[in-house]
């Protein structure tokens, strides 16, 4: 009786697959930051949410007073802005007079109190009909300036950056909701240093209203949610030295209050 032949299955003769390698938890979650980066916030009253920052815009000379005081025609030219660093801003809550550290490498450091404009959003060509859409807030600010810094890369006609943006040179106050303020065009802006007054002046003298500015930035700038507009001084900025007290005052919005301290 012939013995039935063996036949291997197709599965002994298939080769073994490689096991494909794991990837470590590393590799599935992709790039990681090298460092932590610090995200600069403000505080809103009324809400436990934190509104954070993404550039700080300023505007140059926009009460004529002030212009004048500059050395500047007061008329309606175009404005112009420069930026602070967002890492500039310094929070100053109510109630309290927060250490400012005085800055090297200056010999005058002067205050401007300044309404800060918080956006929510943005866009680029935004007319200024409709740039208060746009707006989530406002804030009481102050553009600190190491002034000789300043006017010494005026006259070599370099930029401002040594004046205007360094550490600590924008205390901001906690946000306001334009839900609950609106959107202040008039009223009281001021500025005292040991309790005398120094800067006195009204919203509704700035040379570039708040919508304008806005029109104006979002034509060179796409402005985003995070955008802050420091929307100018009045007139009288001064020097302050360590061991004074400024008290800054817009109406309708918290104050804010530090003291220079040595560095």
């Amino acid at each position: 009786m012939a013995k039935a032949k063996k036949t291997k299955s197709k599965t002994s003769k298939a080769k073994a697959r490689p096991q494909a390698k794991k990837k470590s938890a590393k590799e599935i979650a992709g790039p990681s930051f090298l460092f932590a980066a610090k995200i600069t916030t403000l505080p809103i009253v009324g809400s436990n949410h934190l509104f954070p920052v993404r550039r700080i815009y300023c505007i140059g000379r926009n009460y004529a007073a002030h212009a004048r005081e500059m050395g500047s025609d007061p008329t309606r030219e175009p404005p112009f802005f420069f930026q602070k660093p967002t890492d500039a801003v310094q929070v100053v809550m109510p109630g309290k007079v927060v250490d400012h550290p005085y800055p090297p490498l200056t010999k005058n450091y002067h205050y401007e109190v300044e309404l800060v404009a918080v956006l929510k959003s943005g866009g680029k060509n935004i007319p200024a009909s409709k740039a208060l859409s746009h707006v989530y807030g406002y804030a009481v600010g102050l553009d600190m300036t190491r002034r000789d810094l300043q006017i010494g890369m005026r006259e070599q006609k370099k930029p401002w950056s040594l004046g205007k943006g360094f550490d600590h040179g924008a205390p901001i106050g906690p946000i306001l909701p334009a839900a609950k303020i609106g959107h202040p065009s008039k009223g009281s802006i001021s500025l005292s240093v040991n309790g005398e007054e120094k800067q006195k002046s009204d919203l509704s003298n700035m040379t570039w209203s708040v919508p304008e500015q806005i029109e104006k930035l979002s034509e060179a700038f796409e402005l985003k949610a995070g955008d802050l507009i420091m929307t100018g001084t009045p007139e009288n900025v001064g020097a302050v030295v360590p061991g004074d007290v400024i008290v800054c005052k817009i109406a309708g919005l918290p104050d804010l209050s530090i003291r220079i301290a040595k560095s």
